[in-house]
């Protein structure tokens, strides 16, 4: 490889829109060396806006829209395209990213795919459909990426692939964007909102059901029926848009706490609303890596997770945060109420979350390890 001709990656996606698989693409590409790495995006259906989050001008965004022209027609536009682009890399991602494995194959380009989670659907990656197929497509693939120990250790025992193939990479998280703020912001938040000492619980992420912010508003609920007299002072912050967005306002009308929750819908500004949130809850029935969980841990609060998928290598018990079960809501419940009754946790969990994110979890090291990985294939 010359300066003059680096590395053409084709990254194959489903679509380009906000999502924690899509943000680390963008990452990727906008922090690898612009003199070694040349990128294309190639997604299965389509964009939103979020594409204008690629920061280099010379990637070209493919939209293929299978849903619209079929599986056929899509392999088959895949293999045209690869024959155009020339690139030294396909790398495929999650179960739609199959359909480019054949094309790839037939026009010689190295193949690598990863996997970053699983939809309500197949929670726990294994669905016999879906296992098949990964094991049908698992030999036109030649490295695999697996973004946690939990699913590395699923591809090699349920998909068939071979352990000496898989290299694991985590997730990392751009430290210098999301910071900390001690004492936490208020600033962001609506001026109805304000009071006296006030205490904020948040999340943020994709309001679909697999991510399961009920089981969060009712333990919110639950806190308040117990506590009262924290009504006008204890507040919650639910970040992000999606199909779950009419019933969880619906939800938090029913238990009584509309008046105390903010849904803020889609925001471009994360960092500055994660620093207004003094614990940090992800209530996800799964998790490949969280990105939302480790900006949160960059921006120095605890973070109160389920015990599910990569979330148990993230989340430190006791010295970083805690773990619960999915749909738990007595057991968040009480966490949430530990850390009210206790602002010293708070600082001190936030102060070491911050500091594993910086030394484990830093967007420097994934982008190194990443980059290490495409030159020695």
């Amino acid at each position: 490889m010359s300066a003059a001709q680096p590395l053409l990656v084709a990254h194959v996606i489903h679509h380009l829109v906000i999502g924690g698989m899509e943000n680390g693409v963008v990452n990727l590409i906008n922090h690898l060396p612009a003199e070694r790495f040349r990128h294309a995006v190639v997604c299965i259906e389509d964009a939103s806006d979020f594409a204008q989050r690629i920061q280099r001008e010379d990637v070209e965004v493919h939209l293929l829209h299978r849903s619209k022209i079929g599986a056929w027609r899509l392999r088959w536009r895949l293999l045209n395209l690869f024959r155009r682009l020339r690139p030294d890399i396909v790398h495929s991602r999650g179960l739609s990213g199959l359909d480019a494995l054949v094309p790839a194959r037939l026009t010689g380009v190295k193949t690598v795919h990863s996997e970053h989670g699983f939809n309500v659907d197949d929670l726990h990656g294994l669905g016999r459909r879906q296992t098949l197929l990964r094991r049908v497509h698992a030999p036109l693939v030649r490295r695999y990426i697996a973004v946690s120990k939990d699913l590395q250790r699923l591809m090699v025992t349920r998909w068939g692939v071979r352990e000496a193939s898989v290299t694991q990479i985590y997730n990392g998280v751009d430290t210098e964007r999301f910071v900390p703020a001690w004492p936490r912001r208020r600033d962001v938040l609506p001026a109805a909102l304000w009071a006296q000492d006030m205490f904020v619980v948040g999340t943020v992420g994709r309001l679909q059901p697999v991510k399961d912010q009920e089981t969060l508003l009712r333990a919110f609920a639950r806190v308040l029926t117990r506590r009262p007299e924290w009504r006008s002072r204890l507040r919650l912050m639910l970040v992000g848009d999606g199909p779950n967005m009419a019933s969880l306002r619906a939800t938090a009308d029913e238990l009584g706490i509309a008046s105390q929750a903010w849904l803020a819908g889609a925001q471009t500004d994360v960092p500055a609303l994660l620093q207004a949130i003094d614990v940090f809850v992800l209530p996800s029935l799964m998790e490949g890596i969280s990105n939302t969980l480790l900006e949160a841990m960059a921006c120095g609060m605890p973070v109160l997770a389920t015990a599910v998928g990569g979330n148990v290598e993230l989340v430190e018990e006791s010295v970083t945060g805690a773990t619960f079960a999915p749909g738990d809501v007595e057991r968040l419940a009480g966490l949430i109420e530990d850390y009210v009754r206790n602002p010293e946790l708070c600082e001190g969990q936030g102060r070491a979350a911050r500091q594993k994110a910086e030394q484990s979890f830093s967007l420097r090291t994934m982008v190194s390890r990443y980059q290490d990985f495409y030159e020695a294939l």
